[in-house]
C-alpha cells in the first residue's frame, strides 16, 4: 500500500512552530516512506478565516523547504461532496435532524440524548450523527490504545449545522477518505476527533486510514502554541534553526554543520534519520531547550 499523508491547516492565522513540527513530522513520514504528501486547507468556516492566510500558509511551508506533491485542495470547494455524505447519511438512518439549542444541550450536561430528539427535515435544524452506546477503541501508532463512549462523552455531533455550514468531523474524514489518505499523523489535540471521525467513515463505508498523534508543543505555561493563543508568524529567515529545532521535538539531533546549509540540506539528512525519531511520553511537550516563543517570530517590518 502506497503511504499518503496530508497537512490540513486551517487559515486562521500563519503557522507558528507547533504546527511546523506537525507538518514536518508529516512530510518526514511521508518522505521516508517513499510515499506521497498532500496540502488541505481547511477553510470551512469562514468567520474564523484571516484574509490571506491560506496563500502565506503556503508560502511559509514553501520557504521551509516542505513542498507538497498533489495539487492542494480546499474545502471551501467541497460543498456538493458533503451534502452528498450527509444525504447518504441520513437516508442510511445513522444521521437526523435535530432543533436543540446550545442552552438546551447545556440544561443536559452538553451531552446530546441521541436520536430521541429527533425531527422532521427543515431549514432550521442542525443535523448530527447517531453514536453508539459502547466502547469504540483503536490503536494510535504514538498513543497507544485509545478508548471512548462517545455517546457519554457529547453524544450525537454536528455534521451540517443550523446555518448550513458542515461540520469539522464530517468535512475532514470525507476528504481523507476521498484523497485516498493512509495516515493521518497531527497533533494530539485533535485525539479527541479521531474516535469520531472512524465512526463516521465506518458509516459511510469508507476507507479508515492509520492515525498518530504527536504532543503538541506548549509554551512552558502549559498552553499550546496556537493561533487562537496568539503564537506569531515563522520566520523564514531562521528556517534551519527552526527545523533543527522542530528535530528536537522527535527526539533527532542534526549535526551542528547544517545550520549553515540550506532547509534541503537539513530535510535531506532528516529524512534518511526520521526512522530512529522518538516522540516524547503524553500529550503535550515543551518549547525545545535554548528556543523561546520569541525566537520563532517573524519580525515586524520595518518603516521605508
Amino acid at each position: 500500500m502506497l503511504y499518503r499523508g496530508r497537512f490540513a491547516p486551517t487559515p486562521s492565522g500563519p503557522l507558528h512552530f507547533g504546527s511546523l513540527v506537525a507538518a514536518l513530522a508529516s512530510w518526514l513520514e511521508a518522505r521516508s516512506c517513499g510515499g506521497t504528501w498532500l496540502v488541505r486547507i481547511d477553510d470551512l468556516d469562514p468567520p474564523r478565516e484571516v484574509p490571506g492566510a491560506a496563500d502565506r500558509i503556503l508560502r511559509q511551508l514553501e520557504a521551509f523547504g516542505l513542498h507538497w506533491d498533489e495539487t492542494v485542495r480546499y474545502q471551501s470547494q467541497r460543498s456538493d461532496a458533503y451534502q452528498a455524505a450527509v444525504t447518504q447519511l441520513v437516508d442510511s438512518g445513522h444521521a437526523f435532524h435535530c432543533r436543540l439549542t446550545r442552552k438546551e444541550l447545556a440544561s443536559l450536561n452538553h451531552c446530546h440524548p441521541g436520536i430521541s430528539a429527533a425531527v422532521a427535515a427543515d431549514a432550521d435544524t442542525a443535523v448530527r450523527l447517531h453514536v453508539p452506546d459502547r466502547q469504540l477503541c483503536y490503536s494510535d501508532n504514538i498513543q497507544g490504545h485509545v478508548c471512548n463512549n462517545l455517546h457519554r462523552d457529547g453524544g450525537a455531533f454536528v455534521i451540517r449545522r443550523r446555518d448550513g455550514l458542515f461540520g469539522y468531523q464530517l468535512a475532514c474524514a470525507l476528504d481523507d477518505a476521498d484523497e485516498a489518505i493512509t495516515h493521518v499523523l497531527r497533533g494530539a489535540d485533535l485525539l479527541g476527533s479521531t474516535l469520531r471521525q472512524r465512526w463516521l467513515l465506518e458509516c459511510l463505508k469508507r476507507p479508515i486510514p492509520d492515525y498518530a498523534h504527536l504532543p503538541v508543543v506548549s509554551s512552558g505555561r502549559n498552553v499550546k502554541l496556537s493561533k487562537s493563543a496568539g503564537s506569531n508568524a515563522l520566520d523564514p529567515n531562521r528556517a534551519n534553526q527552526l527545523l533543527s529545532a522542530a528535530l528536537s521535538c522527535m527526539g533527532l539531533q542534526p549535526p551542528a554543520d547544517l545550520q549553515s546549509t540550506s532547509p534541503a540540506a537539513l530535510l535531506a539528512w532528516a529524512t534518511t534519520h526520521y526512522p530512529e525519531h522518538q516522540w516524547p511520553p503524553g500529550h503535550q511537550q515543551p518549547l525545545p531547550d535554548g528556543l523561546n516563543v520569541e525566537d520563532t517570530v517573524e519580525p515586524p517590518p520595518q518603516p521605508t
